[in-house]
């Protein structure tokens, strides 16, 4: 069992960067393949990255995303981060971490736990 809490949320403009990050409850969480999921209003939640419990190179991200956001974790703090940059209003959505006690992937529904969510607004 993991709990997770995304913070780092809020308004940017266009261009701009934004870090979210993902902390975890659980002294396994070394164990879990973690993933990054947003979901914008009306739309159905989309695959942001993902990686493996252990090597940071096996990190897969969107193609929306790719080039301009890069996943992180840092297993000694129990924390995943997302660096955004270069944002665009086309980011706007709610962000959501998200854990696997199995392969990394880009499938919402191959996570068992998922964190509340934290927005994230664009302006143009």
């Amino acid at each position: 069992q993991v709990h997770l809490v995304e913070s780092g949320g809020g308004l940017v403009q266009a261009g701009g960067s934004l870090r979210l990050s993902c902390a975890a409850s659980g002294r396994t969480f070394n164990r879990y393949a973690m993933g990054w999921f947003r979901q914008a209003p009306g739309k159905e939640r989309e695959f942001v990255a993902a990686t493996t419990w252990s090597d940071l190179a096996y990190t897969d991200y969107g193609d929306s995303v790719k080039g301009r956001f890069t996943m992180s974790r840092d297993n000694a703090k129990n924390t995943v981060y997302l660096q955004m940059n270069s944002l665009k209003p086309e980011d706007t959505a709610v962000y959501y971490c998200a854990a696997t006690t199995g392969l990394r992937s880009s499938i919402p529904y191959k996570y068992e736990f998922w964190g509340q969510g934290t927005q994230v607004t664009v302006s143009s």
